[in-house]
């Protein structure tokens, strides 16, 4: 799937879920799917291109962007393999992607708790990271991908009735994007002030997101941003 693919996907408009017929369904289910495989080949790409630069500049806040991008290739595998096995039994196995959401949910408390570990021991060590133009290129890609793609993904997941497996694919997509922007940040105020604590303290910010996502991906109480639906 190209951008504009996803650009196609993200202005599409939602079928009330009361009128929706089984060919609309197993449609919305596709497109959901080609979503998901997106993220997976994009995410493996972006993630192995940040963890090297990251490493290279000692960037806590760029390997741990990477490993968030590992981390949704995870999720979106997980959604992907229900989403598929809607398509072949014709309806969804609801004990199985319960327990999906869940370990989609898991994935999201795992990169919180690299990122705050690696935070606070690049403080208490007093590291000094370099900084990483290859970095800054690929989170500014970032910021403008994932937001139409997280996009994408909610307007398929309300085309559904409120799909929740879709919808945490989608949020953790999200956090790709509060990522990218606040470790965009942290690594541009570095370069211009050389204050190394920003770095950490960007990776603390992607944590709080994180572990609030994964809060509500457990509790099954993601729910549709207003503005997605105007």
């Amino acid at each position: 799937m190209s951008a504009s693919d996803v650009r196609g996907e993200a202005g599409g408009l939602s079928a009330p879920s009361g009128t929706r017929s089984a060919a609309e369904t197993e449609r919305l289910t596709r497109r959901g799917l080609r979503l998901a495989q997106f993220t997976v080949a994009y995410n493996v790409v972006e993630g192995t291109v940040a963890i090297v630069a990251g490493l290279a500049a000692g960037l806590v806040s760029l390997v741990g962007f990477g490993l968030d991008s590992g981390i949704e290739s995870a999720a979106a595998v997980l959604v992907g393999l229900r989403l598929a096995a809607r398509l072949r039994h014709g309806e969804a196995d609801e004990a199985k992607e319960r327990r999906t959401l869940k370990a989609v949910a898991v994935t999201f408390f795992a990169l919180a708790a690299y990122v705050v570990v690696e935070g606070v021991l690049s403080l208490v060590g007093g590291e000094e990271p370099d900084t990483s133009v290859v970095g800054m290129v690929l989170l500014a890609a970032s910021i403008v991908v994932m937001p139409l793609l997280a996009r994408a993904k909610r307007r398929v997941a309300m085309g559904l009735g409120g799909d929740r497996l879709i919808l945490a694919d989608a949020a953790e997509t999200r956090i790709c994007v509060l990522l990218s922007v606040s470790t965009l940040a942290g690594l541009v105020l570095y370069a211009l002030t050389g204050a190394a604590w920003l770095d950490p303290v960007a990776g603390f910010v992607i944590a709080a997101f994180a572990i609030h996502e994964g809060r509500e991906a457990w509790e099954g109480e993601l729910v549709e941003d207003d503005d997605d639906d105007e």
